[in-house]
């Protein structure tokens, strides 16, 4: 472009308050150069993480800061309650902030199960009753007047590990969280797999683990049934008659106690058999394990051993180092993607504005 050109749409863009003057270059031949950067505040992303157990929100600037954040348990009724619980917490933050609401410009938010693009329900849901029912992305844009993204909870949390985490710059990467439930987010050859129909890395649908032709596995999986929270705790109630939580489970294990560390060797090698399968599909460098059962790590050093023994190419195992905050990094990575095309780029092709380095 001529120089005219540029200095007109800075103009413009320092007019919207989009950017600012920050000084002079010095010490060069010929004149110096006027100097700008983002203005941060001019516009912020809300960044969901919705969960079974937990709903974490983070307000986000230009340049990638999580100015407030605030969580607390997900509304068991779910459906519009959720929806509302959503709402009310994103105004919120943006309170918590002293931030304008106005300058809120987008909403990520990131759920289990599958997006529907066309009716706006979130799919393969069963720990969030009521969200297949109904129009999740309508009604989170009818209660905030923004514009409103929904995705994968996993897939933002691969999205936030390949943005800033340990699998920053990794083409092949593999995400697996391992809560509630458990889910797999994939990037191959660098761009995120969504599949035909969005639900590439619903894991807990792999068919072993439990029957996957008993009525329960079509509605929850079969390996989900077993791996997962519920799967846990019923395995340790078996075995002992008493009911006991997960953290307590694995912290039994920890100390020895022999019937807390079966629960933890069937739990690693039924989530070694899952990893198996996604390297002997997909191939990644690295499988990122995180979420409130997969961050543990008596869970990982298990994990390690039971894959080296039946994969003969294991992949690299590595904790989450974002934890419970991956899912709100790939969130705040979607909306600042979305923003800076939006408020810069124009829609233009090929236009999209690399992420900042958060």
């Amino acid at each position: 472009m001529s120089k005219q050109t540029i200095s007109e749409v800075v103009r413009l863009l320092e007019e919207d308050g989009l950017i600012r003057e920050t000084g002079r270059t010095s010490g060069h031949v010929g004149r110096s150069a006027v100097t700008y950067e983002l203005v941060p505040e001019a516009a912020f992303v809300g960044a969901v993480d919705l969960g079974g157990t937990k709903l974490r929100v983070a307000l986000v600037d230009l340049v990638g800061r999580i100015l407030a954040e605030a969580v607390e348990p997900t509304v068991k009724t779910g459906g519009a309650a959720v929806t509302a619980q959503i709402g009310r917490l994103v105004r919120q933050v943006a309170a918590q902030a002293g931030v304008d609401f106005a300058r809120v410009r987008l909403l990520v938010a990131g759920c289990p199960g599958v997006p529907d693009a066309d009716s706006g329900s979130v799919q393969f849901a069963p720990n969030i009753p009521g969200l297949d029912t109904m129009d999740v992305r309508g009604a989170l844009g009818a209660e905030l007047g923004v514009e409103v993204v929904l995705e994968n909870d996993v897939n933002l949390a691969v999205l936030g590990e390949h943005w800033i985490g340990c699998g920053a710059g990794l083409d092949q990467l593999a995400y697996v969280a391992l809560g509630t439930g458990i889910g797999a987010g994939l990037i191959v050859n660098g761009a995120l797999l969504r599949g035909a129909g969005g639900a590439a890395g619903e894991l807990g649908y792999l068919p072993f683990g439990a029957d996957p032709f008993e009525p329960e596995s079509l509605r929850v999986g079969a390996l989900e049934r077993v791996v997962a929270t519920q799967g846990i705790r019923d395995h340790y109630r078996r075995l002992t008659g008493q009911e006991r939580s997960v953290p307590d489970i694995f912290s039994a294990a920890e100390t020895g106690e022999a019937a807390a560390q079966e629960v933890l060797r069937a739990t690693a090698r039924t989530l070694a058999r899952a990893v198996a399968a996604i390297a002997a599909i997909s191939n990644p460098e690295m499988v990122i394990i995180g979420g409130s059962i997969g961050a543990r790590p008596s869970l990982i050093a298990a994990l390690r051993r039971e894959l080296a023994a039946c994969f003969p190419a294991p992949p690299r195992i590595e904790p989450s180092p974002l934890g419970n905050h991956a899912a709100l990094a790939g969130a705040a990575a979607v909306g600042l993607t979305h923003l800076h095309t939006a408020l810069f780029a124009q829609g233009v092709p090929g236009g999209a504005i690399a992420l900042p380095a958060a």
